[in-house]
């Protein structure tokens, strides 16, 4: 007894607390299977490295700022043209992260933009990426306010740190052009470092008119579309087919 609370204690003072979780698990199975103690070792290392990989996909889901969580599993192929299910699920491998490749999603709304940005986001955590997730108008005020709140300077700090960045809702609401200029600076500074997923429902003719300058819309777009997967998405609206289902 006293050795056993000896290793609980070894094992608490050098942070192993997955191994410490399941250790007397551990100890029966090798017992009853009659285990060499270089299996022994190895089946308590394996427990810490996956305690510790499930650990963090725990907490860069949460610092991913998801608003919710989506999967292609329940995303309507049928309903949206534009993008197949075996395309789309081609997409989880997450290549395209690794090659700095954007995504970029137009269509009206209620097409599933949102869903899908946030199922491949969903997928790279899960696969050990760091992601964010911001919508546009919340990431404009993030960059607004970086320079005079610490939470905002932290956010983007996260941002520029990231594997992968997805920006949410471009055009829903005007932008002005402080706004723009930031947030110009903004993908500038990700271009070629980090990939981005952008979904909007305007379509790149609008952009220039959203933003108010012509000339910055085209270095925009420029970089976003320099390494990138666009799909025009259309389709019945999803919030349109639910209320007629329950009419």
């Amino acid at each position: 007894m006293k050795a056993h609370q000896q290793t609980l204690g070894f094992l608490k003072t050098l942070s192993l607390h997955g191994v410490l979780q399941g250790l007397d698990e551990m100890i029966n199975e090798a017992e009853s299977r009659k285990v060499s103690y270089l299996t022994f070792l190895n089946d308590v290392l394996s427990a810490e490295i996956g305690f510790r990989i499930k650990r963090r996909v725990e907490r860069n889901m949460a610092g991913a700022h998801f608003p919710v969580l989506k999967g292609l599993e329940n995303f309507d192929f049928g309903r949206v043209k534009g993008i197949g299910k075996s395309e789309a699920v081609n997409l989880l491998d997450c290549r395209w992260i690794d090659a700095k490749e954007n995504l970029l999603f137009f269509g009206p709304p209620g097409i599933g933009k949102t869903h899908l940005g946030i199922a491949f986001g969903r997928a790279a955590v899960e696969k050990g990426y760091k992601v964010c997730f911001e919508r546009v108008t919340n990431l404009i005020k993030l960059l607004k306010t970086a320079e005079v709140q610490r939470t905002s300077e932290y956010r983007i700090r996260r941002i520029m740190k990231s594997d992968l960045v997805i920006i949410d809702e471009i055009g829903y609401t005007p932008i002005e052009k402080r706004e723009a200029n930031l947030f110009f600076n903004l993908i500038s500074e990700l271009y070629e470092k980090v990939p981005l997923v952008v979904t909007s429902n305007k379509s790149f003719e609008s952009w220039a008119e959203m933003m108010g300058d012509a000339v910055m819309t085209t270095a925009l777009l420029d970089r976003l579309l320099h390494h990138a997967k666009v799909f025009t998405l259309d389709g019945e609206s999803y919030r349109i087919k639910k209320s007629r289902k329950e009419d």
